[in-house]
Order: structure tokens, then C-alpha cells, then sequence
């Protein structure tokens, strides 16, 4: 008898098949053989995966969170390609074809499932200075090399040890950037030449505010460009539904534009030529002049820029959704395969830019659609409506490069590290002030190098104790204990040897290095030495415990 019928449950609570429950589990109804024509989905019970077409695949993207969230990050990045491109000396529309292949080709790659890659302004210096050192020729051959440095790092599985990287001195170098940045874009808000080094665009910086003051600079593109950085950090105070609508790059753009059209404003606008007529091959020539040490020196700078910066907007990235997390190899690679081809096509280097990025992940996509739908909006707009670029302004695109200059100084950080880690502290303010003093690629090295000596210096910590012991019984002298304890590296070598050469010749002494958990070579070689002239000096008796190893 059904135990249902006792108790008064329903059957399909106890027994659902009504017969009598086998082992205390209700026997399960044998379910009737699969049709032939549900043979994949009998397989997908079973655990076989079935096989998804194309139109599966796009049925699959939830477009009502991923088309919404392309159109935002194509607003946001069309801006910000443009002004990278003038700002790095090359045409506008360079910075477009770099944000078309980081969208339509990078954004299908596997790697990453949200970031978004295009034109970075953390490149900006680095490339103004390679095509006004090597030409706008080189520039192809550059990124091309840079690319296919990312191809083998990605190949040989190099992309988790950017991790590894100081993140000190990854703040640094952003500061540093963003700083040479501004610097460089606040001549150009006055519609000025900027001067070429660091040093001298903050030498000039009193005479540009004089010039401002006295109305010796150009007053219209002054007043433009103040404006338009006025409407770029007043944006984010305005309701929330205006600011998340329009992003605040093309709003405050799009007016300096439009006003510059509408008073017929004298000032300099975007020059705008054909999108193939600005593609060009690598310059073979080219090779030539990066076969040097300092041309080694800039590909490397772009590949260690570009990918640090890549994968450290991965990792930012990464923490602010919940989806598939990033594959940092494979995230390298894309990367590689998509700077290839920007150099084939002469175009800028790319990154993966974290504010794009992020405004991808708050603006609610889902998967990698929306980034690659980004692309192939700027691809639209480019082919479109190519003379729209002729009506922006150069010195609103300046007001767009240091707001974004500003935002690369982490303010909130540095303060942070001030109070609690003042070492890590002194690590980023070194690597910026180099990067502005210097170079990117020099910089980077002074950072690295200080952050490696600091971590150096902070885990060789050595504790030298001495203490005296009471005199042994028969004997009139109390000895002398030395404890060693910690890490005895070359870098506390003056002041170990200074300790035991102070010690006095005529009593005992009882050295006791039990304690230590690492003894180099040098500290080896130092005791087993001093040890051997306190002997030979003096009467009284050394004792080593544990015996010092033999120094070959």
C-alpha cells in the first residue's frame, strides 16, 4: 500500500510513479524511447553538448543589454579617438581605425569578455615623440613590431607575470602620463605649440598663464576650450538620467562644435581627409632607423606600455562584474593579432582603455557583442558622416585630453599611501616625476628598478643581538653572546661587520647565527673571515654555533 494513503499527502509527494518507494526513494517511471527526431536532445540529457549554429549563437546575445551598451561606449570613444589621434600628431581618423580594429577584431577574440580596446591617451607622449623623432612612416612599422612582441609573449604565456609588476609603479607611470599629458594639452587649449621636453612645458607654463592673463594668447580658443573642460567636470553634478544618457566627452564636444559653427568661431578645427587616404603600408625604410638601440628601446616601450596597461585594466575590469574572468594569455594575444594589423594599416597602437571598459560593464553588457558592435558603429560614422569631424575644434579635443590627463593622477591613492606605506609612496611619485623629467621607457626602468631595491632593502631585515653572559664557573670574565636572527644579504653587510668588529679582543664571544633563515654568499664569506682574524688577534675563546659552512 502506498504510503501516501496513510498519511493523507498527495501521491506525487511521496511516490510518483504510485508504485511502492525501492530503498526509502519512490521508483522513478521509465520514460518512453526517444523519437528519431530528438536524438540531440535525448544527447543533451545525457550530457553531450549540442551544436549551436550561427543563428543559435545570436539568439543567445541578450541584445536588449549589449546593443544599448555599444551605442554608449561608441559615444564615448569617438571623442577620445579623435583627440588621441591630434594629439599624438597624426589625422584624426588614424585614432578611428585603431578604435574600428579594437572593436570589430579584438572584441571577437577570446581573451576578455568586456573590455573594450581602441587608442589610449596613456600612449599619447610616446607616440608624439617616436613620429617626431622617427617620421609618421615608422609608425606602421612600430606598432606592427609592437604587435607581433605580443604574439610571442602571448605564445610563451608571458601575460600572468604583468601581474607581478609593482603597483606603485604602475600608478606612477598612469600619473606620469596623465601629467605629461596635461602639460602638453594646456598650450594647446591656448592654441599654442607645447615645448618638446617635460621640463620645458612647465619652465613655459609661467609665460603661457601671462600670455593668457594679458590676452596675448588666442582669447576665442581660450574661452573654448575653458568652457568645454568647464562642461566636462561640472557633468557628473547633473541628474543622473541627463549624465547616463549622454556621455559627458561627446556633450561637452558636440557644444564646443556646434558653437564653433554657429558664431563661425576663428579657431582651429579638425582637418579632415579620406579614411583610405590616410591608411598606409609600413615604410621599409623605416627599419632601418629603428635598427639602433633607441629604436629597440621605443618598440619595447610600446609593447611593455600597451600590454601592462592592457592587462591592468583586465584585472580593474575583472572586479567590477561577475561574468567570465579574463584570460590573460589569450587577452595578450588578441591584443598582438590587433596591433599587427593597425601597423599594416599605419594606424595607432591600441590598448584595452579602462574607461571605456568600464563604462562598457555600468552601461549593462553582457557579453562581448557590445564591444564589438562599438566597432562597427565607428565604422558607420566614419563612412558617413566623415566631414562631422571638420566642426570639432582642436582646443575642445585639448580640454577632452586633460580632463582625461587629470583622472590618470590617482589623487585618492597617493594620499592613501602617504599615511600607511610611505616607501610605495616615494616609489610613485619617483617613476612620475621621471616619466616627466626623462622618458616613458626610462622612467618605467627608474620605477621598477627603486621598487625592486625597496623590496630588496625591506625583506633583508637582520636582528643583531648582544648580550652578556654571566661568568662560567672557575672562570673571571663574563662572554659575550651574538644573535643572528632574519636574513643576512649583502645589503646589511656594514653594519654586521661594524657590530662584530666592535666587539672586544679579550673576552669570550659565543656567535650564534641558528636563526637566521638566509645566508648569502657575501655575509658567509664575511663571517668565516672575521672570524679567522678574532682568532688570530686574540687569546680568548670563539665559539661559531652552528660551524660556519666552508666558503669555496
Amino acid at each position: 500500500m502506498c504510503p501516501a494513503r496513510l498519511s493523507r499527502r498527495p501521491r506525487s509527494a511521496c511516490c510518483p510513479s504510485g508504485g511502492a518507494p525501492v530503498n526509502g526513494l519512490p521508483r522513478r517511471r521509465k520514460s518512453p524511447p526517444a523519437a528519431p527526431h530528438s536524438r540531440s536532445r535525448s544527447r543533451s540529457r545525457l550530457g553531450s553538448r549540442p551544436r549551436r549554429g550561427p543563428v543559435a549563437v545570436l539568439r543567445a546575445v541578450p541584445w536588449r543589454y549589449d546593443l544599448p551598451a555599444s551605442l554608449v561606449v561608441f559615444l564615448v570613444a569617438l571623442p577620445l579617438c579623435v583627440g588621441v589621434a591630434v594629439a599624438s600628431g597624426v589625422p584624426a581618423e588614424l585614432g578611428l581605425v585603431t578604435g574600428i580594429v579594437g572593436g570589430l577584431l579584438v572584441g571577437a577574440l577570446p581573451g576578455s569578455s568586456l573590455q573594450v580596446s581602441g587608442p589610449a591617451a596613456g600612449l599619447t607622449v610616446l607616440v608624439h615623440e617616436a613620429v617626431q623623432q622617427y617620421g609618421a612612416g615608422a609608425l606602421g612599422v612600430l606598432v606592427l613590431l609592437t604587435g607581433l612582441l605580443q604574439l610571442a609573449m602571448g605564445a610563451l604565456r608571458l601575460g600572468r607575470w604583468f601581474r607581478a609588476m609593482s603597483a606603485s609603479v604602475v600608478h606612477g607611470m598612469l600619473a606620469g602620463i596623465g601629467l605629461t599629458l596635461l602639460l602638453g594639452q594646456l598650450y594647446a587649449l591656448a592654441d599654442r605649440r607645447a615645448p618638446g621636453t617635460g621640463p620645458e612645458k612647465i619652465a613655459g607654463l609661467p609665460a603661457l598663464l601671462r600670455d593668457a592673463v594679458t590676452g596675448a594668447a588666442d582669447r576665442g580658443a581660450l574661452a573654448l576650450g575653458a568652457a568645454t573642460l568647464l562642461v566636462l567636470v561640472a557633468w557628473k553634478y547633473l541628474p543622473p538620467r541627463l549624465a547616463r544618457a549622454v556621455p559627458g566627452p561627446l556633450a561637452a564636444v558636440g557644444l564646443a562644435a556646434a558653437v564653433t559653427a554657429l558664431f563661425d568661431l576663428p579657431v582651429a578645427r579638425v582637418e579632415v581627409a579620406g579614411l583610405l587616404d590616410v591608411l598606409q603600408l609600413p615604410d621599409r625604410a623605416a627599419l632601418g632607423a629603428l635598427a639602433t638601440t633607441a629604436g629597440v628601446g621605443t618598440v619595447l616601450a610600446f609593447t611593455l606600455i600597451a600590454s601592462a596597461e592592457t592587462l591592468f585594466s583586465a584585472a580593474a575590469v575583472d572586479r567590477m562584474h561577475h561574468g567570465p574572468r579574463t584570460d590573460y594569455d589569450r587577452e595578450l594575444t588578441a591584443q598582438g593579432i590587433g596591433n599587427a594589423l593597425c601597423g599594416l594599416l599605419g594606424a595607432l597602437p591600441m590598448t584595452a582603455v579602462i574607461v571605456r571598459s568600464a563604462t562598457n560593464v555600468q552601461a549593462g553588457a553582457r557579453t562581448k557583442a557590445s564591444r564589438v558592435l562599438h566597432g562597427g558603429w565607428l565604422l558607420l560614422f566614419t563612412a558617413l558622416l566623415p566631414g562631422a569631424l571638420g566642426l570639432v575644434p582642436l582646443t575642445a579635443l585639448a580640454a577632452v585630453l586633460v580632463h582625461a590627463g587629470a583622472k590618470l593622477v590617482p589623487l585618492r591613492r597617493i594620499a592613501a599611501l602617504c599615511r600607511e606605506h610611505r616607501g610605495e609612496a616615494v616609489v610613485l611619485a619617483v617613476t612620475a616625476v621621471s616619466i616627466i623629467t626623462t622618458d616613458l621607457f626610462e622612467g618605467v626602468l627608474i620605477g621598477i628598478g627603486l621598487a625592486v631595491a625597496k623590496s630588496a632593502w625591506q625583506t633583508s631585515h637582520l636582528q643583531i643581538g648582544v648580550e652578556e653572559r654571566p661568568a662560567a664557573p672557575g672562570t673571571e670574565e663574563a662572554s659575550l653572546r651574538v644573535r643572528l636572527s632574519g636574513n643576512a644579504t649583502f645589503l646589511r653587510l656594514p653594519r654586521l661587520l661594524d657590530t662584530l668588529e666592535r666587539l672586544p679582543a679579550d673576552r669570550p664571544v659565543e656567535l650564534d647565527w641558528s636563526g637566521l633563515r638566509h645566508l648569502d654568499h657575501a655575509c658567509t664569506v664575511a663571517l668565516t673571515t672575521w672570524a679567522a682574524q678574532h682568532r688570530a688577534r686574540s687569546s680568548a675563546p670563539l665559539a661559531v654555533d652552528p660551524p660556519l659552512p666552508t666558503v669555496v
